[in-house]
């Protein structure tokens, strides 16, 4: 049974890409907070800023190809009072700038927002070298950050409108590809909290940002109740707890490498908690490089379906 407060004919829903989300946000929250400036590498219309830019142009600035010093500059600007909103991709910012997010950002607890686009398998037929399976685990170990994933144009909406209001440096981790819209724009969305899309007795599936639209699939054929974790961190481990008391297993699904990822977190979380399901599966990248192709195709090709997912709650069944 689908949380009443989602769509619940989101399988038939208009697919919308949430990048969009973000960059009609930032248009709002440019209209309403005149401390929000946005910042970019030479990469406005992809990380779909460039409505911002129209709109504000004095509150705009092209770094140029050099990730580094947009961080640099939108620490200075943070330092000053502003508001900044860092845009790239996931696969050059964090995966280029790393250094300036930690010490020059993080270590200072600057209000920076990094906003990054084309993270994971979805990026599809750009290949290997900008799919970014390895952000969650470089930006989760930071101080300080907090990391988010929305799941649909909607959440990112509301996430970054979010963003813009809690104080201290934030990753934001969005898709490119377009995907349906599970949430409406009144569906609750609060930094922290994890949101229960369906009710089970089964398996506890659990999954961030487009994966989870893989879930819900799943869960339309077994009794599966389905948690989108949006926060990573803080991660909301006693709603998974209490969905997995309930159902003795736990099925983790990511677009991002095994090690270092969403699983990673839960798994630590849990351990902390001094609470572990009997039967877990994690299900990720197992310690690879993507390939071009088609998101759908390299979700198949990497066992991140919804038909790997029934499988692979039939394979904990099984375990004794």
């Amino acid at each position: 049974m689908i949380n009443s407060f989602f769509n619940k004919n989101w399988s038939k829903s208009t697919k919308k890409s949430i990048r969009d989300g973000y960059g009609d946000a930032l248009v709002e929250l440019g209209k309403n907070n005149p401390q929000v400036v946005v910042l970019t590498a030479d990469l406005s219309e992809s990380t779909k800023v460039d409505a911002f830019k129209k709109a504000y142009p004095d509150r705009f600035f092209d770094l140029g190809v050099a990730e580094q010093n947009l961080i640099g500059v939108g620490g200075g600007l943070a330092a000053t009072g502003l508001i900044p909103f860092c845009s790239s991709y996931a696969m050059f910012s964090p995966g280029r700038n790393w250094d300036q997010l930690r010490n020059s950002i993080c270590y200072s607890n600057l209000n920076l927002k990094l906003v990054s686009s084309h993270a994971g398998l979805s990026v599809g037929p750009d290949g290997a070298t900008h799919q970014a399976l390895e952000d969650i685990a470089l930006t989760r170990v930071i101080p300080n950050l907090t990391v988010i994933s929305p799941l649909d144009y909607h959440q990112a909406y509301q996430a970054t409108l979010a963003a813009a209001d809690l104080l201290g440096p934030i990753y934001l981790r969005l898709s490119r590809s377009a995907s349906p819209q599970i949430t409406c724009p009144e569906t609750p969305f609060t930094i922290g909290l994890a949101q229960t899309l369906t009710y089970g007795q089964a398996v506890t599936l659990v999954s961030t940002g487009i994966m989870v639209s893989e879930c819900l699939k799943a869960a339309a054929e077994i009794d599966a109740e389905v948690i989108n974790l949006h926060t990573i961190k803080p991660l909301d481990i006693s709603t998974i707890i209490n969905s997995c008391k309930k159902t003795g297993k736990l099925i983790v699904v990511e677009e991002h490498q095994q090690a270092g990822g969403l699983g990673s977190a839960v798994l630590e979380s849990l351990v902390g908690a001094g609470f572990l399901p009997p039967k877990i599966k994690l299900m990720a990248v197992p310690d690879q490089f993507g390939q071009s192709g088609t998101p759908e195709e390299l979700f198949a090709a990497h066992g991140l379906t919804w038909e790997h997912i029934i499988q692979a709650f039939h394979d904990l069944t099984l375990i004794t």
